[in-house]
């Protein structure tokens, strides 16, 4: 009987861990945006709804969006993509901008949607993402 108890209890231990295991789990992907082509900033973007859509990640995924050289365009306020990353942010998208490229094209960040953030190196932040274990998408 007692090892009957002992049994059960490692049982109810294992499940638990395993509930929890799965709670747990959080896949992270970054995506790479350096393209001011329209086609591909939608597409971009398309890709990333689909991913926060599809059930085997939903409210499983951590998704940053990392913008630089000519993908600089989406986070502009004279172009027509708020509306998008706006409904992206509010499902938690992290939206980022290279320092690197606003030095480089002389763009002010005021000319930037003032909701999104910044790093000092898009190359930089994708390769401390990957060695973080984050996946690399570049549609």
């Amino acid at each position: 009987m007692k090892k009957l108890v002992v049994y059960l209890c490692f049982l109810c231990l294992l499940g638990g861990h395993a509930a929890i295991g799965q709670q747990k789990k959080k896949f992270k992907a970054i995506y790479q945006l350096n393209s001011d082509d329209d086609k591909v900033i939608r597409g971009t973007l398309r890709n990333i709804k689909n991913a926060l859509e599809d059930p085997r990640l939903q409210n499983k995924i951590v998704i940053e969006l990392v913008a630089h050289s000519g993908g600089v365009t989406v986070y502009r306020k004279d172009q027509p993509y708020e509306e998008l990353l706006k409904a992206l942010q509010e499902k938690g998208v992290i939206l980022v901008e290279c320092e690197n490229t606003l030095r480089e094209k002389n763009i002010k960040k005021e000319e930037l949607f003032p909701f999104i953030s910044y790093t000092p190196s898009g190359n930089g932040e994708l390769i401390i993402k990957q060695q973080e274990g984050w996946s690399y998408i570049h549609p």
